[in-house]
């Protein structure tokens, strides 16, 4: 076992150069701590006063604003950390609400599709990683189609509440999620292979994906469990 895991990691190691394994590290360091402070803002919802709200809600939008216009010129990376971190955090407590309603269902759903969200961002990170360099970016429109595709599905289900419409809606997001993570991932090192270091930027694409994943994951296992529950009543 671990003279495979010695080989895995040599030739990960061996696959990519040592600049871009630096900037990789601080990409993935940074989705580290977003994901961290993500948690933080669901805690504070879940067992504070903080709420999530209509400000939250502008509030995140006005920290992804400010980070997309503030260019990265190498001495302003704590400040467009903290946007960063601050999005993360009031993504988190937007989560809030959500979360309730699963601990009152099963806490159980939380933690599992936690470790679900880890295998798979995991799993697709390093399959993109040891694929062709680029050979993935070609799905950058079809994703962008699909992604259309579930818009209108949850647009015209606020009209139609199917069941059936939202769950299909769910299973494609999150399918499209796990395309996301391969493309994202390639995509970030064809940026840094043409001059863009801006870790910080590119760890915010990971944790959009990182985020809806889990979210996907969390109202998948809601509904599957409501369900069960129905079966043996």
């Amino acid at each position: 076992m671990a003279r495979t895991l010695h080989s895995f990691v040599n030739s990960f190691s061996n696959r990519l150069e040592p600049p871009l394994r630096t900037h990789l590290k601080n990409v993935y360091g940074c989705l580290t701590l977003s994901a961290v402070s993500a948690a933080a803002g669901a805690y504070a919802h879940l067992f504070t006063q903080i709420q999530a709200g209509l400000l939250s809600t502008l509030g995140g939008i006005g920290l992804l604003i400010a980070l997309g216009t503030t260019p990265d010129n190498g001495k302003n990376q704590k400040l467009r950390l903290g946007y960063l971190l601050g999005f993360a955090f009031l993504s988190g407590l937007g989560l809030g609400p959500l979360l309730e309603i699963v601990i009152a269902i099963d806490p159980s759903i939380i933690v599992t599709s936690l470790v679900g969200t880890a295998l798979v961002f995991v799993s697709f990170t390093i399959s993109s990683l040891f694929a062709p360099r680029g050979q993935w970016l070609y799905l950058g429109g079809t994703l962008i189609s699909f992604s259309n595709i579930t818009v209108l599905l949850l647009l015209a289900n606020i009209f139609l509440r199917s069941v059936l419409i939202y769950q299909i809606q769910l299973y494609l997001g999150l399918f499209l999620m796990c395309g996301f993570i391969v493309f994202d991932t390639q995509l970030i090192v064809e940026k840094f292979h043409m001059g863009s270091k801006d870790f910080i930027a590119h760890s915010l694409e990971l944790f959009i994906d990182f985020y809806r994943v889990f979210r996907y994951l969390v109202e998948i296992l809601t509904i599957k469990e409501q369900n069960n529950r129905k079966r043996k009543e």
